[in-house]
């Protein structure tokens, strides 16, 4: 059995990361004109996906850097719920996302998911088992775009049947952003 010989508390952990936030804001030079917040969108998206005996729904806010009219980047984090029969799983997480629009109504993204999953198993009357683990996603996907307004489909290339907290490797989107 090994031993952990160190562990963090979550919310010292979130002090700390607030805290360089803070220092590192507080060092920029105020005094040159910048354009960065000019090029930053917030949205996100909302996902939905069904299967037999399944559901899955997730809320994912978002912030981008538009670098130019094609291509933009940002993060995003991840709040997810799935039912299966009688088994649920509750996500959360976060992930990093690519956007390109090679003509102005299509959009290509690319998305590197990480989500904890906390799920309850339970089946014929057996003692639940409850799972905690990291789930891996990344998610190639094609768009309608309309401004703001992007539907699609995207397709998880880690898909694992027995782990993943989606229904299904194919997942619908919708994403705004402003």
């Amino acid at each position: 059995m090994i031993k952990k010989l160190f562990k963090t508390p979550k919310n010292t952990f979130l002090g700390l990361f607030l805290i360089v936030f803070a220092i590192s804001g507080s060092a920029q030079n105020t005094n040159t004109p910048t354009d960065f917040w000019n090029n930053v969108r917030f949205g996100g998206g909302l996902g939905l996906g069904f299967t037999n005996g399944g559901f899955n729904a997730s809320v994912s806010p978002s912030a981008i850097y538009q670098f130019n009219e094609q291509f933009a980047s940002g993060v995003s984090l991840t709040f997810n719920y799935a039912k299966f029969d009688a088994n649920h799983r509750y996500a959360y997480g976060g992930s990093i996302l690519s956007l390109y629009n090679p003509i102005p109504f299509l959009q290509i993204s690319a998305e590197l998911e990480q989500l904890r999953i906390n799920q309850n198993i339970s089946y014929n009357g057996l003692p639940t088992i409850s799972e905690n683990y990291w789930s891996p996603g990344l998610f190639l996907g094609l768009g309608y775009t309309d401004r703001n307004f992007t539907i699609g489909i995207r397709y998880d290339v880690l898909y694992d049947d027995n782990k993943s907290i989606y229904a299904s490797a194919w997942l619908p989107f919708v994403r705004v952003y402003f």
